[in-house]
């Protein structure tokens, strides 16, 4: 099956953007590897995963002499212990991210294209990447793997995933930090829409077990500008509560509410040396993630 073989989340035209990504990448990476203090290549695994081709360098050792006599060409084996980063992608499928204005992508659809295109370029660079949906529990974990075929079953979920139930982002996050033994990276796709000293403890329960940390805080262009001008009606997406009110007589107070909120996750993640990036679903996510990497490339 080829990279972006019928796809909704990953597009041709996106793949052949993200290609031009790859050396920024890769650079990002390697800065959150050696956070990580491992080498890329340190220890060995037998768990097998795939073969490639012999580069000159490669260790004589893991030459695959059998499939050397079926094609006269040298191939190595590797191991999931060889790929340089295991990657987490935890992507927040709970209501309120079902949310968008009129005929943009919804919070969760955006979550969706951002995820398959990180997890595109993990695996293109050889690196492992996994990925957990979750609501107020976890509704699929999909362990990392580095290989395209891995690259397939993540986008196949992806297809599948819908905005479901209540948040509880801060659980979910002390039960994977728990269970995900391995160091590694942690990208989470969210709204955070929880309790933000609480989701701050589980993202720092992630540092204590010697994660890196990236946050894609995602909100709806609406929710940051609170556009509304006529008396309506708004419903939680999550418990179906409605209230109506006149935007005229709330808007300072929302958009002070809602500047703090970004304003006490930026600080606070800066503080827990967690990787925060704010943005909306106005902007392109595969700029966003151009102007991101671009970004992190020149500081690590």
């Amino acid at each position: 099956m080829s990279e972006s073989h019928g796809y909704r989340y990953l597009k041709p035209e996106t793949v052949a953007r993200l290609k031009n990504m790859n050396l920024a990448a890769r650079s990002v990476v390697e800065g959150f590897i050696s956070g990580l203090h491992r080498s890329p290549y340190h220890g060995f695994s037998v768990e097998f995963s795939e073969h490639r081709e012999y580069t000159p360098g490669d260790n004589i050792r893991y030459i695959d002499w059998l499939a050397l006599a079926r094609t006269d060409r040298y191939f190595v084996k590797q191991f999931e212990e060889e790929t340089n980063l295991r990657c987490h992608i935890l992507l927040d499928t709970s209501g309120s991210m079902g949310y968008g204005a009129g005929e943009r992508l919804t919070k969760l659809e955006y979550g969706c294209y951002l995820a398959a295109s990180l997890a595109y370029l993990m695996v293109r660079q050889q690196d492992s990447v996994g990925l957990a949906t979750f609501d107020n529990e976890i509704r699929h974990y999909i362990p990392p793997r580095g290989t395209m075929v891995h690259l397939n079953v993540l986008l196949r979920r992806l297809e599948e995933v819908e905005a479901g139930d209540l948040t509880r982002v801060s659980n979910i996050f002390h039960h994977l930090a728990e269970t995900i033994k391995r160091r590694g990276l942690i990208i989470i796709i969210s709204d955070l829409y929880d309790d933000e000293k609480e989701v701050m403890r589980a993202l720092r329960h992630f540092r204590h077990k010697h994660h890196e940390v990236i946050i894609f805080h995602l909100f709806d262009k609406t929710e940051l500008e609170f556009p509304f001008e006529r008396l309506t009606q708004f419903v939680d997406m999550e418990t179906g509560a409605r209230l109506q009110v006149d935007p005229r007589y709330v808007r300072e107070e929302y958009l002070a509410q809602i500047r703090s909120f970004i304003n006490e996750y930026r600080k606070d993640c800066s503080e827990s040396l967690v990787e925060y990036v704010v943005t909306d679903t106005s902007v392109p996510y595969d700029l966003m993630l151009t102007a991101y990497l671009g970004r992190r490339k020149r500081y690590s």
